[in-house]
């Protein structure tokens, strides 16, 4: 009778150890599977504006597809949202390392070290 709490105690200290395992594994596989999403739009519009020399009018093209995204499926994909995108394609333009930097990085890690640098 007296090892029962223990023996408890380390069923519940072992499920939970599972548990918060699984949750972390999770979220890592989610947040490099969406930031890899992000790299594809940006150099998905990267390659429409910028390949194409449309440059010009890339402003508009953003705007408008953002509109369409953001009525599709929320506010996730407002222009700001787009043009961080697309400077992560720009900056890291090699897929490779993209899969190396989404397993170790969050997005928010990402849109920081590929944000532009503030004036002098």
């Amino acid at each position: 009778m007296s090892t029962m709490p223990d023996t408890h105690a380390a069923l519940v200290a072992e499920i939970r150890r599972l548990i918060d395992g699984a949750r972390r594994r999770a979220a890592a596989a989610v947040n490099a599977e969406l930031t890899l999403l992000y790299w594809q739009v940006g150099r998905r519009i990267h390659q429409d504006i910028l390949g194409a020399r449309r440059a010009d009018y890339g402003a508009a093209i953003v705007a408008t597809l953002s509109r369409q995204l953001t009525s599709e499926y929320g506010k996730g994909w407002g222009e700001r949202h787009l043009r961080n995108c697309l400077r992560f394609a720009e900056v890291f333009a090699d897929e490779a390392i993209v899969h190396t930097l989404c397993a170790e990085l969050s997005w928010s890690h990402l849109c920081m070290i590929c944000a532009p640098p503030f004036p002098i």
